[in-house]
């Protein structure tokens, strides 16, 4: 029998596999496209984010990041910049 952990897999788990559960959230899907189940991302969520915070990854690069820092309604010349726009999620 194992003694390891969650948080101890986390804290020995390869950039590779923490890049490879980030893009599986992202698209849902595994590498060779069968979906994720909802328990599944569930857990591959929870587990990049505590990657996250145990590896001090910048705050910028995280899951779900949305840069706060700034208004954004407009550019430099006044006109109305799109890109600032509100984010409408679908699922």
């Amino acid at each position: 029998m194992t003694d390891m952990t969650f948080e101890k897999m986390i804290r020995q788990m390869t950039p590779e596999v923490y890049q490879s559960l980030k893009l599986a959230v992202e698209r849902r899907k595994w590498p060779d496209g069968r979906m994720l189940s909802s328990e599944q991302l569930e857990l591959c969520l929870e587990t990049v984010i505590k990657y996250e915070a145990e590896h001090k990854v910048p705050e910028e690069q995280r899951v779900g990041y949305l840069d706060r820092h700034s208004c954004g309604s407009h550019d430099e010349d006044g006109e109305h910049d799109h890109a600032s726009d509100p984010i409408k999620w679908v699922n």
